[in-house]
């Protein structure tokens, strides 16, 4: 059965054969040369197989013809593949992580049917922004602690702003609306237009806004008294500088002149006071400094790549907030954005009137028809619309 196998398989006589085996020759020799395994290729009449040349350690210059070993530890990822996994995945888990955040933050926005259809139209996107007086989850000690005053019940828009960003990505522009300005509240007659808030809520104040000024709401955004406190305080305090130190026991409002960081209770005691010579006028203004001033920091690069005040701040911004139904989180993340460096302004002042409805402020109908006619049709407002606010804040 042996005879079946070709002569010579495992002896040396077959390299002998001209054109056949060479190599094992060669490869006998040099192994010869090297020691120990010559005699046995010599007692066995087997030949080794040629070898890969040996890798020799060091650089230039004969080796010692060993395997270099591999590199251990840290010197193993500062291969260029390695590092570009451990990125690929570090971005991988960064990216998973933000999704889960985003759609976490955005499940928390309360979201109502406010929106009205209106035959108003207008160029860019309107949003309307309320601040309420709503008390809830305000323990009586912490009304107190505020000045709040006890056992006030529902809910009135104490801050009303209208936000034009226009479509051709120009500056927007934030107008503020008097609370106590005198309008047509629809089913209700002439009145103040935070009472619009109180007959009807969100939905019924649109429809007020709309019909006054003749521009289609597009978006709500609501926050009340407990919510403001803590987007204050999660963003660790708001950066104001005040002209003159300003004093309302009325409000719990005690703060010293100049450059200061306000704590959540001193930020809305700073936007409910009224202890001005032209009351809800200068409030307004105060209303704007302090909101531009806060989403200046709760978006600026330091905040945003600091987990540990980005995050709880933006969680406590979603679940403060009510929006209409068709507002994401994205879209407030622009409004924040466009409320950095917005061009401030109010509703044209006209004079003020004593009725029925108490004290109330009257527009300049002229200006204020011009204003919401060039913010429909995207046009800059000229410097005679424009006021600003004495209280400037800081990112």
């Amino acid at each position: 059965m042996s005879e079946d196998w070709p002569r010579g398989w495992y002896r040396d006589e077959e390299s002998r054969q001209p054109g056949r085996y060479a190599d094992a020759e060669r490869t006998r020799t040099a192994w010869g040369e090297g020691g120990s395994r010559a005699g046995d290729a010599s007692r066995t009449g087997r030949a080794w197989p040629a070898q890969p040349p040996a890798r020799t350690g060091g650089g230039g210059g004969g080796g010692t013809g060993y395997l270099r070993p591999a590199p251990r530890g840290w010197r193993r990822w500062v291969r260029p593949k390695r590092i570009l996994i451990a990125v690929t995945a570090l971005v991988l888990v960064l990216v998973i992580v933000g999704v889960g955040l985003y759609y976490d933050f955005n499940s928390k926005l309360s979201r109502a049917a406010v929106l009205v259809p209106t035959a108003a139209t207008s160029a860019g996107t309107n949003w309307l922004i309320t601040g309420s007086d709503g008390r809830g989850g305000l323990t009586g000690a912490q009304e107190n602690a505020m000045a709040l005053g006890r056992n006030i019940t529902g809910s009135r828009s104490d801050t009303i702003m209208l936000l034009h960003m226009p479509a051709n990505g120009s500056r927007p522009t934030l107008v503020s609306i008097p609370r106590d300005s005198y309008v047509n509240i629809p089913g209700h007659g002439y009145n103040k237009i935070n009472a619009a808030y109180a007959y009807g809520g969100p939905k019924l104040l649109i429809q007020t806004v709309q019909n006054a000024t003749g521009l289609r709401i597009d978006h709500y955004m609501g926050i009340g008294f407990t919510g403001l406190v803590s987007v204050v305080n999660n963003v660790g305090g708001v950066n104001m500088c005040l002209p003159s130190a300003m004093k309302d026991p009325k409000a719990g409002l005690n703060l010293k002149k100049g450059c200061q960081t306000l704590n959540g209770s001193q930020a809305l005691a700073l936007v409910r006071t009224r202890a001005f010579a032209d009351g809800d006028l200068q409030r307004e203004e105060d209303q704007r400094a302090l909101l531009k001033s806060l989403l200046s920091k709760m978006t600026s690069t330091g905040n945003v790549i600091n987990p540990f005040t980005s995050i709880p701040a933006a969680s406590g911004a979603a679940s403060a907030l009510t929006v209409d139904s068709g507002t994401q989180l994205i879209d407030l993340w622009s409004v924040a954005n466009a409320l950095r460096n917005p061009v401030n302004t109010m509703v044209p002042f006209g004079g003020y009137a004593n009725n029925a409805a108490g004290s109330v402020v009257l527009w300049n109908t002229t200006k204020a028809q011009q204003m919401f006619s060039d913010l429909g049709n995207d046009r800059t407002l000229p410097k005679s619309l424009v006021e600003g606010s004495a209280i400037q804040g800081t990112a």
